[in-house]
């Protein structure tokens, strides 16, 4: 068995596992999982170093070292301008995409206490597009306003299956399910929808709904970047109160948890994560199913690992936007091709897992 030590007053003490105690002179004291923390400083430096990468990957290539020189403000006037103005909102979208759709499916597979409880699952992915096709075909909306459509459809969304799956409090296998059944609902409305176009509407319909990170830039970069600085510290805050939650709604309460109130909390946030992921990007599958199944694989930690599960979310994000555009040549996919396919191969290896484990 690993173990951990306690540090008190200069001391070191022998602790559990890979937990280390650790208290401060003046009595603030915390748990730290060094295995959780050394993957979260991993996927931190995976992401940083796919996102160097992707900087600098395009038709006027930009090695690594002229990257970050650029970045630190010693570019030239030509370097300065490809990858501050051009490809930097491009990658920062990424990061953020896959941090809020890593940390909101984090969250709604923790409150579903269901490793199928995400939003691709329950259907705040196709809100948030019907809410975006609705601007582009009946609109013909700008981008700004299929970006706010594209919010309010997945706030909808998320608003409904909280009320449909209301019976005295919201419970993990109701919410799925009638996540399910509205996401049923809201995809045929997004093939009337579609139906209803014109071919200019619909391609670029279409080519919105794969889900992409191509013309991004800074007016993208900003409203997202505000949204997670409110909403992460939020939501990591009340981390605590979901880890007992998983006990049971009985035991949260006895523990003075405001079970319906932290549930409610953590899922407005949650849909806001989502709704504002794909109004940035597009419907990316498979992020908000995947990270938060590999962080916490990785960390062996139980609990819903919101820190893990952000990270992965990131760098999955943007090594799969990495390996579209040079994977192919000259025939770059949109990013949401990618993750569509490693998504769903890593599905497809979890339910065969699952099957010779006897589980399903």
């Amino acid at each position: 068995m690993k173990t951990g030590k306690t540090v008190k007053s200069g001391k070191t003490v022998k602790s559990g596992k890979t937990n280390r105690a650790v208290r401060s002179p003046g009595g603030l004291s915390f748990r730290l999982d060094v295995r959780a923390t050394v993957v979260v400083a991993l996927l931190l430096v995976l992401a940083l170093a796919a996102s160097v990468l992707l900087i600098g990957t395009g038709d006027f290539e930009i090695p690594a070292a002229d990257v970050l020189r650029t970045l630190a403000g010693q570019g030239n006037a030509s370097q300065e301008f490809i990858v501050n103005e051009l490809r930097l909102p491009r990658v920062l979208v990424g990061l953020l995409v896959g941090a809020a759709l890593g940390l909101g499916g984090a969250l709604f597979q923790a409150i579903s206490r269901n490793p199928l409880g995400s939003p691709d699952v329950l259907g705040l992915g196709q809100g948030a597009t019907a809410g975006a096709l609705t601007m582009i075909v009946l609109f013909s909306g700008t981008s700004a306003q299929v970006t706010i459509g594209a919010l309010v459809g997945g706030l909808v969304t998320g608003l409904a299956i909280y009320l449909l799956a209301w019976k005295r409090g919201v419970h993990g296998y109701r919410l799925v399910l009638v996540g399910i059944g509205v996401s049923a609902i809201v995809t045929a409305v997004n093939g009337y929808l579609l139906t209803r176009a014109d071919i200019v509407d619909a391609s670029r319909a279409v080519v919105w709904m794969t889900g992409s990170l191509d013309g991004r830039d800074w007016a993208q970069v900003w409203p997202l970047l505000i949204l997670c600085a409110v909403l992460v510290p939020l939501v990591l805050t009340n981390g605590r109160a979901l880890r007992m939650m998983e006990m049971g709604d009985d035991i949260s309460y006895a523990l003075g948890v405001r079970v319906e109130r932290v549930r409610a909390l953590l899922m407005v946030a949650a849909v806001l994560l989502t709704a504002a992921a794909t109004a940035a990007a597009g419907p990316v599958s498979f992020v908000a199913l995947t990270a938060p199944q590999l962080a916490r694989r990785l960390t062996r930690s139980p609990g819903p690992n919101l820190l893990p599960s952000l990270c992965m979310g990131a760098a999955l994000l943007v090594s799969a936007d990495f390996i579209s555009q040079r994977a192919f040549g000259a025939d770059q996919l949109p990013v949401g091709v990618i993750t569509g396919v490693l998504g769903g191969v890593y599905l497809l290896w979890l339910l065969v897992t699952e099957r010779k484990a006897g589980r399903i």
